[in-house]
């Protein structure tokens, strides 16, 4: 079963950045990864024009950095349960460049990340840094707003996060082949209801939907082994009409926990567009999602 190693959670001390942690520590100790906190410090010349800084860039530089590692203590001391203590990270340099980095550097398997999940038209941006991560990542993203309901276990020592439904996404492509076996290691560790989801175009006659809904059922149950349906509840659904819509739609109704879905590739074109589908249900939808590229 795949299996996490190496899980990174940028943090930025934000509200957003609390709700990802929690879900990092979660997959952390579900997987006993090693859990990676990175806060960047930027240059100071971001903030202020060279001629005008109030004190000497190198002074003010260093008490930055100081500052940020006194509050990444705090933030790590105030939110971390019992059984997992998560590496701490001060970086120095732009971001999203230097997360990306240390992602690589550090060889992980996952990045959490928090967005704003704001309204109107500035969640379509789902926030600059961590949409330049999602697309230009090494690995899978798991993108955190605030869910449509809030299921955060407060408790002590307890896991911060339960993972009772998961929605996977496919079209049957090799990318959408790789997500699955994300979808179930997840589904099968949290001991989760995991609903596989395909969306018809609404093209052609009633019955050639109805052939094209069979086929696809047999699609989805295909790859699914029976040591899987042991650990976990599977189900396959079948919906016509525009994917991002249906999709969005049968999270809501279902009250998923999590969305899983594949990223078609790094190509010019496809970093572009970002997979449209994909990016849909990130701006749209009503809970996380894992975006895993190929």
């Amino acid at each position: 079963m795949l299996k996490f190693e190496r899980i990174l959670c940028p943090i930025d001390f934000s509200e957003f950045s609390i709700k990802a942690y929690e879900y990092a520590y979660s997959v952390a100790k579900h997987y006993q990864a090693k859990l990676f906190v990175e806060h960047v410090v930027q240059p100071l010349t971001i903030a202020y024009p060279y001629y005008s800084f109030p004190m000497p860039a190198s002074d003010m530089y260093l008490d930055q950095d100081v500052e940020a590692r006194k509050r990444l203590q705090e933030f790590a001391r105030r939110y971390t349960r019992n059984g997992l203590q998560p590496e701490l990270v001060v970086q120095k340099g732009l971001l999203p460049e230097g997360i990306l980095a240390f992602a690589d550097q550090k060889k992980v398997d996952l990045i959490v990340m928090g967005t704003h999940g704001r309204q109107g038209f500035d969640r379509v941006t789902l926030g600059s840094v961590t949409e330049k991560v999602l697309r230009k990542a090494h690995c899978p993203v798991l993108a955190v707003r605030k869910p449509a309901h809030d299921f955060i276990n407060s408790q002590q020592g307890e896991d911060p996060v339960q993972l009772g439904k998961i929605l996977f996404c496919t079209d049957f492509s090799d990318h959408a082949h790789r997500a699955l076996n994300y979808a179930l290691s997840l589904a099968m560790e949290y001991a989760a209801d995991l609903t596989m989801l395909h969306v018809l175009d609404d093209v052609g006659t009633a019955d050639f939907q109805e052939e094209g809904k069979k086929a696809a059922l047999l699609e989805l149950e295909r790859p699914i082994s029976a040591d899987a349906r042991n650990w976990c509840s599977i189900q396959a659904e079948v919906r016509v009409g525009t994917p991002y819509q249906e999709i969005v739609k049968r999270a809501l109704e279902l009250q998923t926990d999590l969305i899983i879905m594949g990223v078609r590739g790094r190509g010019a074109l496809d970093l572009a567009l970002f997979g449209s589908t994909t990016h849909r249900v990130l701006q749209l939808g009503s809970c996380p999602v894992l975006a895993v590229h190929v």
